[in-house]
C-alpha cells in the first residue's frame, strides 16, 4: 500500500488554513470534474482531491494524520503504526460503524471506522454533549492490580488564525482491575459541552497496552519467550520465572524442547474467569568463545553422533 501525501495531492503547504485548503479544493474540483475537464485522468484526479479534501477539511483527521509526520513520501510503501491515533480524543462516535467505500486502500487503512459516527441529535434549546472518543495505552501491570494513572489526551480544533491545533486535556483516570486491550473506560460527564441546561456527553477510553520488552498478550493470557540452557531442558531444571506481578519457580521437566508451552493456570490477566500465564521455552546455546569450549562441543558431537535434528525434514 502506497503513502499519500493529501499536502501535495491539493498542492497546499502543511501548515495551510482551512480557508486556503476549501479554495484549493474549489479550483481543483472545477478543473477535474469528469462532466467538464478535458484532462485524460480528470475522473482519477478528481477522486484524488475529493480523498484529500475528506481529510484535510476536517480538525480532527487532519490532525491524526499530521501525527504520521512530514516524512513519509508519496507513494512509499506505507503500514500504519498500530499506535497511530493513540492519546486524540474525537468527537461523535469516534471510530466506529464508519463507510469509507470509493476511496484508496490508504484512506480505509486509516478512516475504514470513520470519525464523527454516531452523533447524538439535539434539539434547538437543550441538548445533551456528544460522547467523545479516545485510544489510550497503558502498562500490562496496571491490568494486573488496577491503577490511577494522570492520562493527557490532544483535542483537535481550529485556531484564530485558521490552522489545525490541539489543546491538552488532562484527566486522572481509575484503571479498573483486569481490564484487556478493546475494553473501554467511561467517563461521564467528560465529553463535549451540552448546549442550553443539556448535560455533557461522556468520554470512552478505547484501552491499549504498550508494547512490552518481555510479555505479549492474547486476549487474557499473558505468554513470555523463556531462554533455558541446553542441560536444563535435556535434564530438567526448576528457575525463576517473571511475571507482571513478580517472579515465580518454575518446574522444567526434563527432555524439553525449543517451542514447549508451560502453563501457570490463572496467572494471565484477572477475571472472573482469569487468563492463564504461558511460558514458551527457548534453548539458548552457549557461545564456543575460547579452546576449551570448542573442545567441549566437539566432545558432544562425537557422544551425540547419530542425532539428527533435520531428521523431521528427511535430510
Amino acid at each position: 500500500m502506497e503513502f499519500k501525501d493529501y499536502y501535495q495531492v491539493m498542492g497546499v503547504a502543511r501548515d495551510a488554513t482551512q480557508d486556503e485548503i476549501k479554495r484549493a479544493y474549489r479550483q481543483l474540483a472545477r478543473k477535474y470534474h469528469p462532466d467538464v475537464s478535458k484532462e485524460a485522468n480528470a475522473e482519477a484526479r478528481f477522486k484524488e482531491v475529493g480523498e484529500a479534501y475528506e481529510v484535510l477539511k476536517d480538525a480532527e483527521k487532519r490532525a491524526a494524520y499530521d501525527q504520521l509526520g512530514a516524512n513519509w513520501k508519496a507513494g512509499q510503501e506505507f503500514h500504519p503504526p498500530p499506535d497511530w491515533n493513540s492519546g486524540f480524543e474525537f468527537s461523535g462516535g469516534g471510530f466506529t460503524g464508519g463507510d469509507a467505500s470509493g476511496f484508496s486502500d490508504f484512506f480505509e487503512s486509516l478512516y475504514g471506522r470513520a470519525f464523527n459516527g454516531g452523533q447524538r441529535g439535539h434539539t434547538a434549546f437543550h441538548a445533551q454533549g456528544e460522547d467523545h472518543h479516545a485510544k489510550v495505552q497503558i502498562d500490562l501491570e496496571d491490568a494486573y492490580s488496577g491503577a490511577i494513572r494522570t492520562i493527557t489526551l490532544q483535542v483537535p480544533g481550529i485556531d484564530a488564525q485558521g490552522r489545525v491545533s490541539t489543546r491538552a486535556h488532562q484527566l486522572n483516570v481509575k484503571i479498573p482491575r483486569g481490564i484487556r486491550a478493546g475494553q473501554h473506560i467511561r467517563l461521564a460527564g467528560q465529553g463535549g459541552a451540552g448546549h442550553g441546561q443539556g448535560k455533557p456527553g461522556d468520554l470512552y477510553l478505547e484501552v491499549e497496552f504498550h508494547a512490552h520488552s518481555h510479555y505479549r498478550v492474547e486476549q487474557r493470557d499473558v505468554y513470555l519467550d523463556l531462554p533455558v540452557a541446553p542441560w536444563e531442558a535435556a535434564l530438567g531444571a526448576t528457575v525463576k520465572v517473571p511475571t507482571p506481578v513478580g517472579s515465580v519457580e518454575l518446574k522444567i521437566p526434563p527432555g524439553s524442547l525449543a517451542g514447549n508451552k508451560l502453563r501457570l493456570k490463572g496467572r494471565g490477566i484477572p477475571g472472573a474467569v482469569p487468563g492463564d500465564f504461558y511460558v514458551v521455552l527457548q534453548i539458548a546455546v552457549p557461545a564456543a568463545d575460547g579452546d576449551a569450549d570448542r573442545t567441549f562441543y566437539r566432545d558432544m558431537a562425537e557422544q551425540f553422533n547419530s542425532f539428527n535434528p533435520r531428521s523431521k525434514l528427511g535430510v
